[in-house]
């Protein structure tokens, strides 16, 4: 499904305002902003009431968006992410020193997915970079499934909800360290 033009309009300028947006991903709604506007990712993680400590993903179209934020340790490991991608899987790489600490909390990774939805794809080229996806759900409740259920956990608290569909997993993606392409989460 391909986002309207006035939606994804209305979401760039929403994120480039430092506002934080909701829109469907692979499994659940999501929540991002700008990786880079610290008060934008500090504002999404009291929305959610989630501590800073336990980092967040970036989402991009390609990966050359996400190659300022992360060190590829190996070929190898280099091997086994682009394998996947796009799709609904996220790696953890080794942090670059331009990631920001809001990004990748007390870890020495950041967690990182070239995503295959539509809409998410949409959003970053447009953007021009990676964009921060984490579940649109405070803490301890479960994941938004509907536009419906984004409004109804935030009200009026987002600067822009982009519609579409979810792209079909039954959860959030599966997190794997590249390095040694172990699940760390399923």
């Amino acid at each position: 499904m391909d986002v309207a033009p006035w939606h994804l309009r209305a979401a760039i300028a929403a994120l480039d305002r430092g506002g934080i947006i909701a829109c469907p991903t692979e499994a659940v709604w999501g929540l991002s902003c700008d990786p880079l506007d610290e008060r934008a990712v500090m504002r999404l993680l009291d929305l959610k009431d989630r501590p800073w400590e336990k980092g967040l993903i970036l989402v991009a179209a390609d990966f050359a968006q996400l190659e300022p934020y992360v060190i590829v340790p190996s070929n190898n490991a280099m091997k086994r992410a682009t394998a996947t991608w796009p799709g609904p899987a996220t790696w953890i790489f080794p942090a670059s020193d331009e990631t920001p600490m809001w990004i990748s909390g007390d870890h020495d990774g950041v967690a990182v997915r070239v995503t295959a939805h539509p809409v998410l794809r949409a959003l970053c080229k447009r953007f021009g970079g990676p964009l921060v996806s984490t579940s649109a759900n405070p803490a301890g409740r479960e994941p938004a499934r509907s536009a419906f259920d984004v409004r109804r956990y935030f009200r009026n608290e987002l600067d822009a909800i982009v519609p579409g569909l979810l792209g079909g997993l039954a959860k959030p993606t599966t997190i794997r360290d590249v390095a040694t392409g172990h699940i760390l989460r399923r």
